[in-house]
Order: C-alpha cells, then structure tokens, then sequence
C-alpha cells in the first residue's frame, strides 16, 4: 500500500519478503523506521515530508489495512476525500461502528457508535468510509461551528456533496446528539466560499452581526466589469476582501508574476473604489482579532 509515493512498510510483508524482526527492531531503534500502529511503520524521510492531514491520512490507511471492516469516519473520512480542515485535531484516526454502544478512545483511535444506513457507506480505495454528505454531518454535530463550516463549504464548493445530500443525510441522524446543531451548519454553508479564509470570515461576519454579504459578486462601472469581489455589502455599497497569499503565489495565471498580481491587485481595488464603493481587506493574522475586521468593515460601510 502506497501513498502519494511514501510506502507504507508492513510487517507480516517485510516477513514475507526475507526480513526479520530483528532487522525491523533495529530500524526502529535507529529511526529510520517509525510506528504508525503496531505492525506498520513509515520511514521517517519520507514522514517528515508529509504534512498533518498527509499524516493522518497514512496513519487511517494503516488502520484500514490491519481492521478492514472498519468505517472510517469524521475527520479522518474528510481527510481521505480531501476535504478541507481547519483546527481540527489528527492524533487520533475517526471510525464508526454500527452499534448502539461500545465506543472508545485511545491515544491513536476514536471509534464512534451509531447507526450506519448502506447509504451512508462507501469505498475509497478499497476503504470503507462514511459518504460525503454523513461525514460532513458528522463534524457538523461534533466540531465547533466555524470548523464545521469549513469543511463544509469546501466540500459544497468541490461538488464533492449537493445541499440535496446534505439535507437527506442530515435527515438520517434526527434525534441524534448534535443534530440541531448540524442543522444550524448545513443551513449556513454556501459553496461559493472559495478558501478556508473565506468560510472563517464568513463566520466571524455572521458572528459579529453584520450585514450579510452577497459572495463572488461580479461589479461593474458604467456597463463594465471591474472585478468579482469576495464579499459584497450591496446596502452598505461596500466591498470586503480576504487577503490568502495565495492569490500573489499559487494562482497565478501562467507567466504572471507575483510583482504583476500584486499591481494588477492594486488597479482591481482602485477600480473599485473609483466606482464609489468602500472597501475592506483583511488576511490570516486580523481573523484571530475578530475587531480588527469589524473595524475595517465599519469604515468601509461609512
């Protein structure tokens, strides 16, 4: 079994393949070889590699292989389909069984207990894994609201779940614990959102109760388009933007610079301005200062 390029190293195949306990004893007390569970290891090049989610993702995989009738659920479910999270811990691999009680934690493993309709039940890879839509629900009921819609919107954004699947998945877990809160969520996502940053302004907007922005709104000065914007305040003929570096570094058009973003950037917003509309940017480090981003927004309403 192979991730992405980084084998996962077994120990019943390296037996297999003329290697000795022995031999494996010492790579790990070298390191070179690390424990993701009992009987599979990682070699810790290629680890260190790895972001967290790539990390848990290995980690789920492993369980996979050792229990194989297992679900994977919640966040580990979110991670193998590629989902995105935010403030979510990954020490612990998320499965679910079928059961009405018998639950556990343990340092590597969170085995939950509920009912598990077929539909709700899919393979990924030769894994069995909660569906899109149940595994959102899930965090929905147990995540903190803005994680939650995180992981939400994005799925919503990727096509990878319908407000039709969530709503019918969500149908399934009434009266389970959570449930209104999961309500509150799938009422609340919107796949417009296009980034993590996005979803968590969102949520700081909704939050501090300010006026409900439109999204990806597409203006115009005189019959012409001057740019989309993140969030658009139409009473408050306003404009808010989140500022992820990615926008200068990762999604470039092909041949643009970052230099050339970063004007192009500066003519978009002067446009917009000129157009007679506030406007308000923000980035990562005035989402944890929830009244900076007020601030900025207030000033551009005024």
């Amino acid at each position: 079994m192979e991730f992405d390029g980084t084998p996962l190293v077994f120990r019943s195949d390296a037996l297999c393949r003329g290697f000795t306990d022995h031999e494996l004893r010492a790579a790990r007390r070298s390191r070179e070889l690390l424990a993701v569970r009992p009987g599979a290891y990682v070699r810790a090049t290629d680890l260190a590699r790895l972001d967290s989610a790539a990390q848990h993702r290995l980690a789920l995989l492993a369980m996979a292989a050792a229990c194989p009738d297992v679900v994977v659920s919640h966040v580990s479910a979110a991670v193998l389909y590629g989902i995105d999270i935010w403030n979510v811990p990954l020490q612990r691999v998320h499965s679910t069984l079928d059961r009405p009680s018998g639950g556990k934690i343990t340092a590597r493993r969170h085995a939950h207990v509920a009912h598990l309709p077929t539909e709700d039940v899919v393979a990924v890879g030769g894994v069995q894994v909660t569906a899109p839509a149940r595994t959102i629900v899930d965090l929905a009921r147990t995540l903190p609201f803005e994680c939650a819609v995180v992981a939400g919107d994005h799925a919503l954004a990727t096509g990878l779940v319908t407000r039709a699947d969530l709503d019918e998945a969500r149908g399934r877990c009434r009266g389970r614990r959570g449930a209104a809160q999961a309500g509150r969520v799938v009422a609340f996502l919107d796949g417009r959102s296009e980034s993590v940053g996005e979803s968590r302004s969102r949520v700081l907007i909704h939050r501090e109760r300010l006026p409900v922005p439109d999204l990806q709104r597409v203006l115009s000065d005189d019959g012409l388009p001057i740019g989309r914007v993140d969030f658009f305040f139409e009473r408050e003929r306003a404009v808010g933007e989140f500022d992820g570096l990615g926008k200068y570094t990762q999604h470039l058009r092909p041949g643009q610079t970052t230099e050339q973003a970063v004007i192009e950037e500066k003519l978009r917003e002067d446009g917009i301005r000129g157009a007679g509309y506030g406007v308000a940017r923000w980035g990562w480090r005035e989402l944890s200062t929830p009244a900076e981003v007020v601030r900025r927004l207030r000033r551009a309403f005024g």
